[in-house]
Protein backbone atom coordinates (compact mmCIF):
# COMPACT_ATOMS: atom_id res chain seq x y z
CA UNK A 1 0.00 0.00 0.00
CA UNK A 2 1.37 3.41 -1.02
CA UNK A 3 1.64 6.20 1.51
CA UNK A 4 -0.93 8.19 -0.51
CA UNK A 5 -3.46 5.32 -0.40
CA UNK A 6 -2.85 4.81 3.32
CA UNK A 7 -3.39 8.53 3.97
CA UNK A 8 -6.64 8.51 1.96
CA UNK A 9 -7.96 5.53 3.97
CA UNK A 10 -7.19 7.29 7.24
CA UNK A 11 -8.87 10.45 5.95
CA UNK A 12 -12.04 8.44 5.14
CA UNK A 13 -12.16 7.08 8.68
CA UNK A 14 -11.76 10.55 10.19
CA UNK A 15 -14.43 12.05 7.93
CA UNK A 16 -16.82 9.21 8.75
CA UNK A 17 -16.26 9.81 12.44
CA UNK A 18 -16.95 13.52 12.04
CA UNK A 19 -20.11 12.72 10.09
CA UNK A 20 -21.37 10.43 12.83
CA UNK A 21 -20.67 13.04 15.50
CA UNK A 22 -22.39 15.66 13.35
CA UNK A 23 -25.54 13.56 13.42
CA UNK A 24 -25.39 13.56 17.21
CA UNK A 25 -24.58 9.84 17.39
CA UNK A 26 -21.96 9.00 20.00
CA UNK A 27 -20.33 5.60 20.57
CA UNK A 28 -21.63 3.74 23.60
CA UNK A 29 -19.81 1.24 25.80
CA UNK A 30 -22.67 0.38 28.14
CA UNK A 31 -22.06 -3.35 27.83
CA UNK A 32 -18.42 -3.01 28.82
CA UNK A 33 -18.61 -0.11 31.27
CA UNK A 34 -18.13 -0.70 34.97
CA UNK A 35 -20.31 0.93 37.58
CA UNK A 36 -18.53 3.60 39.62
CA UNK A 37 -19.17 2.97 43.31
CA UNK A 38 -18.02 5.04 46.29
CA UNK A 39 -18.22 3.63 49.81
CA UNK A 40 -17.63 6.06 52.65
CA UNK A 41 -15.87 3.29 54.63
CA UNK A 42 -13.98 0.21 53.54
CA UNK A 43 -16.16 -2.29 55.41
CA UNK A 44 -19.11 -1.40 53.19
CA UNK A 45 -16.72 -1.06 50.25
CA UNK A 46 -15.49 -4.63 50.68
CA UNK A 47 -19.02 -6.03 50.69
CA UNK A 48 -20.26 -4.09 47.64
CA UNK A 49 -17.06 -4.96 45.80
CA UNK A 50 -17.71 -8.66 46.36
CA UNK A 51 -21.31 -8.26 45.27
CA UNK A 52 -20.46 -6.27 42.15
CA UNK A 53 -17.47 -8.35 41.09
CA UNK A 54 -16.10 -7.34 37.71
CA UNK A 55 -19.10 -5.12 37.03
CA UNK A 56 -18.08 -2.45 39.55
CA UNK A 57 -15.14 -0.21 40.35
CA UNK A 58 -15.18 0.60 44.07
CA UNK A 59 -13.43 3.40 45.92
CA UNK A 60 -13.48 3.21 49.73
CA UNK A 61 -12.79 6.64 51.18
CA UNK A 62 -12.05 5.87 54.85
CA UNK A 63 -9.55 3.04 55.18
CA UNK A 64 -6.49 4.42 57.00
CA UNK A 65 -5.58 1.97 59.79
CA UNK A 66 -3.82 4.70 61.74
CA UNK A 67 -6.69 7.21 61.80
CA UNK A 68 -9.92 7.57 63.74
CA UNK A 69 -12.76 7.38 61.15
CA UNK A 70 -14.79 9.83 63.24
CA UNK A 71 -12.21 12.52 62.51
CA UNK A 72 -12.04 12.13 58.72
CA UNK A 73 -12.34 15.33 56.70
CA UNK A 74 -13.15 15.27 52.99
CA UNK A 75 -11.10 17.00 50.31
CA UNK A 76 -11.49 18.05 46.67
CA UNK A 77 -10.62 14.58 45.37
CA UNK A 78 -13.26 12.96 47.57
CA UNK A 79 -15.83 15.48 46.38
CA UNK A 80 -14.97 14.67 42.77
CA UNK A 81 -15.35 10.90 43.05
CA UNK A 82 -18.62 11.26 44.97
CA UNK A 83 -19.95 13.68 42.35
CA UNK A 84 -19.25 11.29 39.46
CA UNK A 85 -20.28 8.02 41.12
CA UNK A 86 -23.22 5.90 40.00
CA UNK A 87 -23.72 4.52 43.50
CA UNK A 88 -22.72 5.92 46.90
CA UNK A 89 -22.89 4.04 50.19
CA UNK A 90 -22.57 5.84 53.49
CA UNK A 91 -22.98 4.63 57.04
CA UNK A 92 -25.09 7.50 58.34
CA UNK A 93 -26.19 8.23 61.93
CA UNK A 94 -23.62 11.03 62.08
CA UNK A 95 -20.69 8.67 61.55
CA UNK A 96 -19.74 10.13 58.16
CA UNK A 97 -21.45 13.51 58.07
CA UNK A 98 -18.81 14.69 55.58
CA UNK A 99 -20.46 12.40 53.01
CA UNK A 100 -23.89 13.90 53.70
CA UNK A 101 -22.48 17.34 52.95
CA UNK A 102 -20.90 16.22 49.68
CA UNK A 103 -24.11 14.55 48.54
CA UNK A 104 -26.27 17.56 49.39
CA UNK A 105 -23.89 19.81 47.43
CA UNK A 106 -23.99 17.61 44.33
CA UNK A 107 -26.22 17.84 41.28
CA UNK A 108 -26.04 14.24 40.02
CA UNK A 109 -29.71 13.28 40.00
CA UNK A 110 -29.01 9.85 38.46
CA UNK A 111 -26.82 8.73 41.36
CA UNK A 112 -28.27 6.11 43.73
CA UNK A 113 -27.44 6.49 47.42
CA UNK A 114 -27.65 3.94 50.21
CA UNK A 115 -27.70 5.43 53.69
CA UNK A 116 -27.27 2.41 55.97
CA UNK A 117 -28.69 4.18 59.02
CA UNK A 118 -31.80 5.12 57.06
CA UNK A 119 -32.22 1.55 55.85
CA UNK A 120 -32.03 0.29 59.43
CA UNK A 121 -34.33 2.95 60.85
CA UNK A 122 -31.52 4.58 62.83
CA UNK A 123 -30.82 8.26 63.44
CA UNK A 124 -28.05 10.57 64.60
CA UNK A 125 -27.17 9.74 68.17
CA UNK A 126 -27.78 5.99 67.77
CA UNK A 127 -24.82 3.64 67.98
CA UNK A 128 -23.42 3.88 64.41
CA UNK A 129 -21.25 0.74 64.37
CA UNK A 130 -23.79 -1.19 62.30
CA UNK A 131 -21.25 -3.40 60.52
CA UNK A 132 -20.61 -5.16 63.83
CA UNK A 133 -24.19 -6.47 63.89
CA UNK A 134 -24.51 -9.55 61.63
CA UNK A 135 -28.26 -9.09 61.19
CA UNK A 136 -27.70 -5.54 60.00
CA UNK A 137 -24.98 -6.73 57.62
CA UNK A 138 -27.42 -9.17 56.04
CA UNK A 139 -29.99 -6.39 55.58
CA UNK A 140 -27.40 -4.12 54.00
CA UNK A 141 -26.06 -6.61 51.48
CA UNK A 142 -29.61 -7.52 50.47
CA UNK A 143 -30.28 -3.85 49.70
CA UNK A 144 -26.93 -3.53 47.92
CA UNK A 145 -27.91 -6.40 45.63
CA UNK A 146 -31.25 -4.72 44.85
CA UNK A 147 -29.53 -1.41 44.16
CA UNK A 148 -26.94 -2.90 41.82
CA UNK A 149 -29.69 -4.63 39.86
CA UNK A 150 -31.69 -1.40 39.73
CA UNK A 151 -28.73 0.50 38.30
CA UNK A 152 -27.60 -2.27 35.96
CA UNK A 153 -30.60 -4.54 35.25
CA UNK A 154 -28.99 -6.24 32.25
CA UNK A 155 -26.61 -8.01 34.66
CA UNK A 156 -29.21 -8.99 37.25
CA UNK A 157 -28.39 -12.70 37.13
CA UNK A 158 -24.72 -11.99 37.67
CA UNK A 159 -25.45 -9.94 40.81
CA UNK A 160 -27.74 -12.66 42.12
CA UNK A 161 -24.94 -15.21 41.71
CA UNK A 162 -22.49 -12.89 43.47
CA UNK A 163 -24.96 -12.41 46.32
CA UNK A 164 -25.33 -16.16 46.79
CA UNK A 165 -21.56 -16.57 46.84
CA UNK A 166 -21.13 -13.75 49.34
CA UNK A 167 -23.67 -15.36 51.66
CA UNK A 168 -21.60 -18.55 51.61
CA UNK A 169 -18.38 -16.74 52.47
CA UNK A 170 -20.05 -14.79 55.30
CA UNK A 171 -21.30 -18.00 56.89
CA UNK A 172 -18.05 -18.96 58.71
CA UNK A 173 -17.83 -15.70 60.67
CA UNK A 174 -21.54 -15.77 61.46
CA UNK A 175 -21.30 -19.41 62.55
CA UNK A 176 -18.39 -18.49 64.82
CA UNK A 177 -20.63 -15.93 66.52
CA UNK A 178 -23.16 -18.68 67.28
CA UNK A 179 -20.40 -20.95 68.55
CA UNK A 180 -18.96 -18.34 70.92
CA UNK A 181 -22.43 -17.50 72.19
CA UNK A 182 -23.13 -21.16 72.92
CA UNK A 183 -19.89 -21.62 74.84
CA UNK A 184 -19.46 -18.27 76.56
CA UNK A 185 -22.93 -16.67 76.67
CA UNK A 186 -23.39 -14.67 79.86
CA UNK A 187 -19.66 -14.07 80.40
CA UNK A 188 -18.84 -10.58 81.68
CA UNK A 189 -16.66 -8.43 79.41
CA UNK A 190 -15.86 -4.73 79.12
CA UNK A 191 -14.96 -2.32 76.34
CA UNK A 192 -13.42 1.14 76.28
CA UNK A 193 -16.09 2.44 73.90
CA UNK A 194 -19.43 1.62 72.29
CA UNK A 195 -17.91 -0.09 69.23
CA UNK A 196 -18.38 -3.43 71.03
CA UNK A 197 -22.03 -3.00 72.03
CA UNK A 198 -23.40 -4.80 68.95
CA UNK A 199 -20.88 -7.67 69.02
CA UNK A 200 -21.42 -8.23 72.74
CA UNK A 201 -25.16 -8.56 72.16
CA UNK A 202 -24.67 -10.95 69.21
CA UNK A 203 -22.23 -13.05 71.23
CA UNK A 204 -24.51 -13.13 74.27
CA UNK A 205 -21.81 -11.51 76.44
CA UNK A 206 -22.58 -9.32 79.44
CA UNK A 207 -21.05 -5.91 78.72
CA UNK A 208 -20.36 -4.41 82.16
CA UNK A 209 -18.34 -1.29 81.28
CA UNK A 210 -20.09 2.00 82.14
CA UNK A 211 -22.21 3.28 79.26
CA UNK A 212 -21.25 6.89 80.04
CA UNK A 213 -17.57 6.00 79.72
CA UNK A 214 -17.98 4.16 76.40
CA UNK A 215 -20.17 6.86 74.84
CA UNK A 216 -17.83 9.68 75.87
CA UNK A 217 -14.77 7.98 74.39
CA UNK A 218 -16.70 7.18 71.22
CA UNK A 219 -17.64 10.87 70.86
CA UNK A 220 -14.08 12.05 71.50
CA UNK A 221 -14.84 13.46 74.95
CA UNK A 222 -13.41 12.85 78.40
CA UNK A 223 -15.65 10.42 80.27
CA UNK A 224 -17.32 11.56 83.51
CA UNK A 225 -15.06 11.09 86.53
CA UNK A 226 -17.53 8.76 88.24
CA UNK A 227 -17.59 6.48 85.19
CA UNK A 228 -13.79 6.26 85.23
CA UNK A 229 -13.83 5.38 88.93
CA UNK A 230 -16.48 2.73 88.30
CA UNK A 231 -14.51 1.23 85.39
CA UNK A 232 -11.33 1.08 87.46
CA UNK A 233 -13.26 -0.56 90.29
CA UNK A 234 -14.56 -3.27 87.93
CA UNK A 235 -10.99 -4.03 86.93
CA UNK A 236 -9.67 -4.11 90.50
CA UNK A 237 -12.50 -6.44 91.53
CA UNK A 238 -11.98 -8.53 88.36
CA UNK A 239 -15.61 -8.21 87.35
CA UNK A 240 -14.74 -8.85 83.69
CA UNK A 241 -13.15 -11.78 81.91
CA UNK A 242 -11.89 -9.83 78.88
CA UNK A 243 -11.31 -6.16 78.04
CA UNK A 244 -11.91 -5.07 74.43
CA UNK A 245 -10.53 -1.78 73.14
CA UNK A 246 -10.56 0.19 69.89
CA UNK A 247 -7.09 0.29 68.37
CA UNK A 248 -7.96 3.39 66.34
CA UNK A 249 -9.04 5.50 69.31
CA UNK A 250 -6.18 5.98 71.74
CA UNK A 251 -6.39 8.35 74.70
CA UNK A 252 -4.45 8.54 78.00
CA UNK A 253 -7.56 7.31 79.83
CA UNK A 254 -8.09 4.25 77.60
CA UNK A 255 -4.38 3.45 77.73
CA UNK A 256 -4.53 3.51 81.53
CA UNK A 257 -7.57 1.21 81.52
CA UNK A 258 -5.69 -1.24 79.29
CA UNK A 259 -2.63 -1.20 81.57
CA UNK A 260 -4.75 -1.77 84.64
CA UNK A 261 -6.54 -4.72 83.00
CA UNK A 262 -3.29 -6.33 81.89
CA UNK A 263 -1.79 -5.89 85.37
CA UNK A 264 -4.87 -7.57 86.85
CA UNK A 265 -4.44 -10.57 84.57
CA UNK A 266 -7.43 -9.70 82.40
CA UNK A 267 -6.89 -10.53 78.69
CA UNK A 268 -6.95 -7.44 76.48
CA UNK A 269 -8.17 -7.68 72.86
CA UNK A 270 -7.92 -4.92 70.26
CA UNK A 271 -10.48 -4.46 67.50
CA UNK A 272 -10.71 -1.80 64.79
CA UNK A 273 -13.37 0.37 63.16
CA UNK A 274 -12.11 -0.16 59.62
CA UNK A 275 -10.85 -3.31 57.92
CA UNK A 276 -7.34 -4.26 59.00
CA UNK A 277 -5.28 -4.90 57.03
CA UNK A 278 -7.07 -2.65 54.49
CA UNK A 279 -6.74 -5.22 51.68
CA UNK A 280 -8.45 -8.00 53.68
CA UNK A 281 -12.06 -8.96 53.00
CA UNK A 282 -14.81 -7.95 55.40
CA UNK A 283 -15.43 -11.54 56.48
CA UNK A 284 -11.75 -12.38 57.03
CA UNK A 285 -11.37 -9.26 59.17
CA UNK A 286 -14.44 -10.11 61.24
CA UNK A 287 -13.44 -13.74 61.61
CA UNK A 288 -9.96 -12.74 62.78
CA UNK A 289 -11.34 -10.45 65.48
CA UNK A 290 -13.79 -13.08 66.64
CA UNK A 291 -11.00 -15.62 66.89
CA UNK A 292 -8.99 -13.22 69.06
CA UNK A 293 -11.96 -12.72 71.38
CA UNK A 294 -12.67 -16.45 71.48
CA UNK A 295 -9.02 -17.22 72.32
CA UNK A 296 -9.06 -14.65 75.11
CA UNK A 297 -12.25 -16.10 76.58
CA UNK A 298 -10.78 -19.60 76.36
CA UNK A 299 -7.53 -18.50 77.99
CA UNK A 300 -9.37 -16.90 80.88
CA UNK A 301 -11.61 -19.93 81.31
CA UNK A 302 -8.53 -22.14 81.49
CA UNK A 303 -6.92 -19.82 84.03
CA UNK A 304 -4.06 -18.78 81.73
Amino acid sequence: MSKLTEWLDIRKVVLLGLFVLGLGVTPTHADNATMQVVAAENFWGSLVSQLGGNRVSVVSVVSDPNADPHEYESNANTAKIVATANYVILNGAGYDSWADKLLSAGTNTNRKVLNVAGLLGKKDGDNPHFWYNPDYVNQVIARMEQDLISIDPSNAEYYKEQYAQLQKTLAPYQNRIASIKKQFGGTSVACTESIFVYPAASLGLDLVSPVEFMDAIDEGNDPPVQSVVKFEGLIKDKKMQVLVYNEQTVTPITENIKKMAAAAGIPVVGITETIQPPDASFQDWMNGELMAIENALNAKALGK
